[in-house]
């Protein structure tokens, strides 16, 4: 069913058009800039919530056609704006974390000064995420991507008398450029195939002729480019700096919605591009599921490395997105209703992963508010200064950390579920185990933040944070909570239609051309497997509790018995117990014993460890070889399975 509507262009013209608004008042009305930049994000959040009821409650696609350039003779010669539940989903995640940063940023940018760049990029930012995944064609999509790539770049550079902002600006830049390079040729190669450029019709056209040399050389390349945007390893090198430098209420956004604009482009490539192809063939659900194994691991060993708030959380959310990935890497097994619960545990995690990750950010950014750092072996306490600001942060640690009953438990009880029934159960040991590691590094930053002892001298005169800031985090914190406690409700009315529109690429392609066109295409009708939210297995949790029980008692007990003794004279004390993340910071504010269970991390898996942090060497050209070397896997894995 198609339903032509100006919602979507509203959502992307006004943040469009007030970013050149905020450019032309320039510097000195600064506080226009501001409230310009919250009511634009507000419309166009309002937009994308009215379409709410006519694409996930009627089943509906809405369609327009830019310069109402509508198909000729059932061929797409304009640029059409195609929205489907999936596609209203992303749009809706972006819209909200948006409107939340423009009214968080009020005061937290107070004391930057060039205000009316950060907005007019902001706005920048904010309309070419929506018209990216609003878009129905390809090379369109790439043009978005890259004025979000290079607003985000600015923004990441914003505060430019910090080095660490030049630098992983130019990381940025270079590993950015080089993921949307290789997009643009897998466009370009498949334009060269097809001869057009709407995606309805490049699907068609693709199960139509066939799978051939091109075909297969654009889906490596476009692998490899929208693994750069999705973070995922070994891609992944430039998101710690890039969320590290720019703004928090930037930080929120790159990690909890840029993010997923990776992964929309991936879902859409093959669930739609290649769906034939793909999903016949369990080799690319394969080497999805490794690479999202490998990002979750990866992103979870340097995470727990790290002493500056905002690297571990970009760390953190390398590894929540393999989560994602493994999940979506599940639903293209096949076709049948077991395995498209990993479909609907991706798409529940990707909500739920904007919704912490988001509000973890905004904690880290009351720390640079307030205490003017993001090094924790300087903070202590904080708690008994920033009441509000801790218990938002630990209801974010524990909806990431997978704790019932919040939102994160939900999602990765259904990538369980789906990897094991899947018959990929030591991915499922490998997830059970990052959850670990997940849990034992945020407890570990709650301890040296919010707890212990606290450096009265130095942070006497610390305040909670201003009203404009405890709003946005306070509204994703209860989000957090209801996703978690509501999950039938929203299983029944978001992901399930979500996850239906996602195989359901005959009416995404009719409704941009005619009825029965994709059926005539393809020869007969995609099927579509059956899904309901008790396929999850969420009512018998026994089995589950007692696994990941077993697990944890595991390997704790390995960590115990294989510490090493030392004497006094055998070992210097003070080298493993203040050493970060393995035992506590400096001696005055030692928030837990030296010989714990982050001493023996460290101590029993020391080559892992070091191994994996030497490799992240910090140089741009290794990390360019890294993207390179990614490619070449692919392309040689896609040309030998098909």
């Amino acid at each position: 069913m198609s339903n032509t509507s100006n919602l979507p262009i509203i959502a992307i013209f006004v943040p469009f058009f007030s970013a050149f608004v905020i450019a032309l008042i320039g510097e000195k009305g600064i506080k226009v800039s501001k409230c310009i930049a919250i009511l634009a994000t507000l419309v166009a959040f309002i937009a994308i919530t009215c379409m709410i009821i006519p694409i996930w409650n009627d089943g509906g696609i809405i369609t327009y056609w830019l310069g109402n350039w509508s198909p000729e003779k059932l061929w797409a010669i304009g640029i059409g704006l195609e929205v489907d539940a999936f596609g209203l989903l992303v749009g809706l995640i972006i819209g909200t974390t948006c409107l939340l940063s423009s009214i968080y940023a009020f005061r937290y940018m107070d004391k930057d000064n060039g205000l009316e760049k950060y907005y007019s990029m902001f706005l920048l930012l904010c309309g070419s995420m929506i018209a990216y995944v609003f878009s129905g064609d390809l090379f369109n999509m790439y043009v978005m991507l890259e004025i979000m790539t290079f607003a985000a770049i600015g923004l990441t550079a914003f505060r430019n008398h910090k080095y660490k902002a030049i630098e992983s600006s130019f990381k940025y830049i270079v590993i950015g450029s080089l993921g949307s390079a290789l997009i643009l040729l897998g466009t370009v190669l498949l334009y060269s195939k097809v001869h057009t450029l709407n995606l309805a019709q490049i699907s068609a056209l693709m199960h139509n002729q066939g799978f051939d040399v091109t075909s297969n050389m654009a889906l490596a390349l476009m692998l490899t480019g929208y693994a750069v945007k999705a973070f995922l390893v070994p891609c992944h090198t430039w998101p710690p700096d890039a969320h590290m430098a720019a703004p928090s209420s930037i930080s929120m956004l790159l990690s909890g919605v840029m993010s997923k604009t990776g992964v929309y482009g991936l879902i859409r490539i093959l669930f739609m591009l290649y769906r034939g192809q793909a999903l016949n063939n369990e080799f690319i659900g394969a080497l999805i599921i490794v690479w999202g194994t490998l990002t979750m691991v990866v992103g979870a060993v340097m995470a727990i490395q790290q002493y500056d708030f905002k690297r571990l959380l970009a760390y953190s959310s390398v590894s929540q997105l393999g989560y994602v990935i493994v999940g979506f890497g599940i639903g293209l097994l096949d076709r049948t209703g077991i395995n498209i619960i990993g479909t609907f545990g991706g798409v529940y995690h990707m909500i739920n992963h904007a919704t912490f990750k988001s509000l973890l950010f905004l904690c880290a950014g009351v720390m640079i508010y307030r205490a003017g750092t993001t090094d924790i072996r300087e903070m202590g306490g904080f708690s008994k200064k920033m009441p509000f600001t801790t218990l938002f942060f630990l209801i974010g640690a524990a909806s990431i950390a997978g704790v019932p009953p919040f939102n994160g438990f939900v999602s990765k009880w259904l990538i369980y579920q789906a990897t094991f029934e899947a018959g990929y159960w030591p991915v499922t040991v490998i997830a059970l185990l990052v959850s670990v590691i997940t849990l034992a590094y945020f407890v570990k930053l709650g301890q040296s933040v919010f707890f212990g002892d606290m450096n009265k001298e130095k942070w006497n005169n610390l305040k909670e944070a201003p009203a404009w800031m405890l709003v946005p985090m306070g509204i994703l914190a209860v989000l957090c909570s209801v996703q978690g406690t509501v999950w039938e409700f929203i299983a029944e009315k978001i992901i399930e239609p979500v996850t239906y529109s996602i195989y359901n690429i005959n009416n995404y392609i009719d409704v941009m051309f005619e009825e029965g066109y994709a059926a005539n295409m393809f020869g007969k009708d995609i099927a579509i497997p059956s899904m309901t939210k008790e396929m999850a297995g969420y009512y018998s949790p026994i089995n589950w509790l007692i696994l990941f029980v077993i697990l944890l008692v595991g390997f704790m007990v390995i960590a115990a018995f294989n510490v090493k003794r030392h004497t006094a004279s055998q070992v210097d004390i003070e080298d493993t117990k203040y050493d970060i993340f393995t035992g506590g910071e400096a001696e005055e504010h030692s928030h837990m014993a030296g010989n714990d269970l982050f001493w023996g991390l460290k101590h029993q898996f020391r080559p892992f460890f070091n191994g994996m942090k030497n490799a992240h060497s910090g140089i741009v050209n290794d990390y360019v070889l890294w993207v390179v070397g990614t490619l070449a896997v692919v392309l040689i894995y896609v040309f030998i399975v098909l």
